[in-house]
C-alpha cells in the first residue's frame, strides 16, 4: 500500500490533529490536500471534499467507509489526549481493549490496548 487518503472539508486542521495524535511529520499542508508521514509507515493524506458529510457512528444508515486503528499502552490516557487535541469519544463504546473515537472531520478510529 502506497498511503490512505481520507475525505474532509478541512485538510490541513485534520492534518494538524493527526500530527499531534501519531507524532508524525506534516509533509504537505494546502489548502486542499494535505498529508502526514512517518520513516518506515505509509502516509495519510487528507483531500478536500466539496460537500463532505461524515460518517454517523454507529448508524447503519450512514456506513462508515472504513477506519484507522492505533496501538496505545493506556487507554484512559491516550482518550484524553485526542479529546483535548479537538478529537470526540464516539458513543455507544462497543468493547474494553478499545476506544472508538471521532477525528474532527467526524471520521471514526480506534485506540487499541497492545497485547502483553
Amino acid at each position: 500500500m502506497c498511503m490512505v487518503n481520507l475525505d474532509c472539508a478541512d485538510p490541513r486542521a485534520l492534518a494538524e490533529f493527526y500530527h499531534e495524535v501519531l507524532g508524525w511529520d506534516i509533509l504537505a499542508k494546502e489548502d486542499e490536500y494535505a498529508m502526514i508521514g512517518a520513516e518506515g509507515v505509509s502516509p495519510i493524506g487528507f483531500g478536500r471534499l466539496a460537500d463532505y458529510q461524515p460518517p454517523a457512528w454507529p448508524d447503519a444508515a450512514s456506513p462508515k467507509r472504513f477506519h484507522l486503528d492505533f496501538y496505545v499502552d493506556d487507554l484512559e490516557v491516550a482518550a484524553k489526549q485526542i479529546v483535548e487535541l479537538g478529537g470526540k469519544l464516539a458513543d455507544p463504546q462497543p468493547g474494553e481493549r478499545w476506544r472508538v473515537m471521532l477525528d474532527p472531520a467526524g471520521h471514526p478510529f480506534c485506540i487499541c490496548l497492545r497485547s502483553s
